[in-house]
């Protein structure tokens, strides 16, 4: 069975701010992606923000990357995006979380895949 990734917020707009193309490369590396319909709510609200101008054409890509017919759309549990997050890998521990959020890895004990060196994906 293909292993699956949930993606997180802070890395889709990462890996949109050092170009990878983290689709292709996530499914090279034989993983499902999951895509919270969290996220993606985080996404438009950062894409129609006034505050946060410089995310904002991130964001906008990024929902455009992310509305992929082939992504899985999951719903997590909860209002925090991110405590749905600790919760959805607790309920499933060999999904691959991606994320640059500190907090969030260090909350979470599954595997995770992170932006590094700043051009390339790396499971931890």
């Amino acid at each position: 069975m293909a292993k699956n990734v949930l993606l997180d917020t802070s890395f889709i707009l990462m890996a949109i701010r050092e170009n990878i193309d983290f689709i292709e490369d996530i499914k090279f590396l034989g993983l499902t992606i999951l895509i919270p319909k969290q996220v993606i709510d985080e996404l438009k609200g950062i894409a129609q923000s006034k505050q946060k101008l410089k995310f904002r054409d991130e964001a906008l890509l990024a929902l455009r990357i992310v509305d992929i017919p082939s992504l899985s759309k999951v719903t997590l549990k909860g209002k925090n995006t991110d405590n749905g997050i600790a919760m959805f890998a607790r309920e499933n521990p060999e999904v691959i979380i991606a994320t640059m959020d500190k907090e969030l890895k260090s909350r979470i004990k599954n595997q995770k895949l992170v932006v590094r060196a700043k051009k390339k994906l790396e499971i931890l």
